[in-house]
Formats: structure tokens, sequence, C-alpha cells
């Protein structure tokens, strides 16, 4: 059985681990939902496959007219409905087609950054892990927990949030929409502006000769 006070693992890793059109996809997403690891990835994985298993033995049970099948399935499609996992979950075929998609969106971290609370994906999960965002009026700072829908419109910052006060920084950065980070050809100053500095201390520097003399 196992010492209760240690949760198992509710995930599984890649059975080959250097298959690179893999790696390349995961490491794809894990950058689009701002992922930490690998393993928040598998947790996803496991839980669509979950999801999955069950579609597939509730299509033969419900063949054989099992009567608990249906019951079964009454139970997950709600489950679906409550997190708004897939909107149309009336058969087996639409959660049969369910991708990892469905399940990233529905994270914390991602639904924060969908409402505009925070600027880029990882400051979303910057936010939630110092504790400035509040779901029904309590602090969550866990960027991973799944989002029902009916608490959906409850996210928003934390009353004791500095975020709170709109002329925050942060808030008007928001506002003013765009990102903060200017672009290299921004940045890089152009021919003239690396010669003025040059210019003008040269001009200086003649006119204290001239006071001098």
């Amino acid at each position: 059985m196992g010492d209760p006070k240690f949760s198992k693992k509710t995930y599984s890793t890649p059975r080959h681990p250097w298959e690179k059109e893999r790696i390349d996809a995961e490491k794809e997403i894990l950058i689009r939902y701002g992922l930490k690891n690998k393993r928040e990835l598998w947790k996803g994985m496991a839980m669509l496959d979950s999801m999955r298993t069950q579609a597939r033995q509730l299509q033969a049970k419900i063949r054989t007219n099992d009567p608990a099948s249906m019951k079964q399935l009454n139970a997950l499609t709600t489950r679906l409905e409550r997190y708004n996992i897939s909107k149309n979950t009336g058969s087996l075929d639409d959660i049969l087609s369910l991708n990892l998609d469905n399940v990233l969106e529905r994270r914390l971290q991602t639904i924060v950054y969908r409402k505009s609370l925070a600027k880029t994906i990882n400051q979303a999960r910057q936010l939630i892990t110092h504790g400035h965002i509040a779901m029904n009026g309590r602090r969550v700072t866990i960027p991973g927990i799944l989002v029902e829908q009916a608490e959906e419109d409850s996210i928003q910052y934390y009353e004791n949030s500095v975020l709170t006060d709109e002329l925050h920084p942060l808030r008007r950065a928001m506002v003013e929409g765009g990102n903060s980070e200017k672009s290299e050809e921004e940045e890089k100053p152009s021919e003239e502006q690396e010669n003025a500095p040059e210019e003008e201390t040269q001009t200086d520097e003649t006119a204290n000769e001239e006071e001098v003399k």
C-alpha cells in the first residue's frame, strides 16, 4: 500500500527520452503556456489520457448495454462541462477528439493571461506565485490549478495586492499595450546619435582652450 503521507506520481515519462520531434514539440508547448518544466506538461498529458481511457472503456460498455455505463458517461461529461474543457461533450467522439490544448487552456496561469491581468504568460505565473491573484476572493498561489467555468469570472487581483491600484506601473503598462521590451533596432543608436556626443565634447574642449588663451 505504501505510506499515505507520500503521494504517488501522477504522470508517466516518455518511453524514448531522446526523440527530437517530440522534444521540439514539447519545447514549443512549454514556451506557449509558460510551463516551468516537462513535469507540468506530462501531468496535463496524463489527465488527457485518463479522460480518453474512460471514454474508450465507456464505448465498449455502452455497446453491451451496461446499465452503469450511462451514469459513468454523465459523470464524465458533467466534469468536462464544469471545467469547460470541452463545450460539446454530448458524445464520446467529442471526448476522444480532445487535445492537450483543451486541458492547458484551463490552467489558472493561462486564464490570468487571457483575461489581460498579466502582460505575458510568464508574468502571469509570477503574479500567481507571489500572491497577487485571487479566485472567489481567496488568494491562489498554484499556477497549474484547473479553473471551473463558474469561477472564471471571479479571477482578479487580490484585494491586498499593490496591483489593485490602477496607477501601478504594471497596470499602466498593460493599458498602454505593447511589449515593454524594445526591439533591437530601436535600442541600437544611429550613427548620428553615436557621433553627436563626440562632436559636443570636441566643441567644449575647443571653447575651454580659447578661454585659457
